[in-house]
């Protein structure tokens, strides 16, 4: 019998754990404080991957495109990730330099979103971001060709293994079509789950004169 997945859907529950406490009013004046302070109690609370969010995109023709990548960093320059530029979302960041960025823990009730502008890092930025990583990253940074048709299975099979072999025997293999983003957020959203659906939402939006800062119905 095939599983019915209304009657799924139905059965499940979200945040059967004790949720942590929000005051927006302590808030930092800008988001990467705040980021950087809940990305720490998401690792404590034992968040699986709490470093992989949500890409999303558009391509050329204003259709909107999502994928799940890791972050590399988050700093003043913005919130950084890597792909191949010639990949399916470097063509349509190529084509409109502009994304948004989701996370998700569940584990803590907690969302952040954020949207801006993305810019290319520099050749050399984006080697040494890569070769700051394990040697698989290495590997299937070597395999190359993200997004194009795939033959077969075996075909993947052997360009990996021998992007493998090239990556243990040369650490510093480049790979030049690796490239860093970074999307400077002109928005950020934390929203805070509640148990009694009291969810709290506090945006922040680049001004002129800074960051402003905004609750939002839930």
């Amino acid at each position: 019998m095939e599983p019915d997945l209304h009657e799924l859907l139905r059965s499940l529950r979200v945040w059967d754990v004790e949720l942590p406490t929000f005051d927006p009013a302590g808030a930092p004046a800008e988001p990467l404080p705040l980021f950087t302070a809940w990305f720490a109690e998401a690792v404590a609370a034992g968040q699986a991957e709490p470093h992989t969010m949500s890409l999303a995109t558009v391509d050329e023709d204003g259709l909107p495109d999502i994928r799940t990548v890791m972050l590399h960093g988050a700093d003043d320059g913005g919130w950084a990730f890597a792909s191949h530029s010639t990949s399916r979302k470097g063509r349509q960041l190529a084509a409109r330099p502009y994304a948004a960025l989701g996370f998700y823990w569940p584990a803590q009730g907690r969302q952040i979103r954020l949207r801006g502008p993305v810019t290319v890092g520099s050749p050399e930025e984006a080697q040494a971001d890569l070769h700051a990583r394990s040697t698989g990253a290495l590997a299937a940074a070597l395999a190359g060709r993200q997004s194009e048709v795939l033959g077969s299975v075996e075909e993947l099979a052997r360009a990996s293994e021998a992007a493998w072999d090239r990556a243990r025997r040369e650490p510093d293999a480049p790979a030049p079509t690796w490239t860093l983003y970074r999307l400077r957020p002109e928005e950020a959203e934390f929203f805070q789950g509640d148990a009694r659906r009291r969810h709290l939402r506090l945006t922040y939006r680049r001004t002129e004169e800074g960051w402003l800062k905004e609750l939002l119905w839930p």
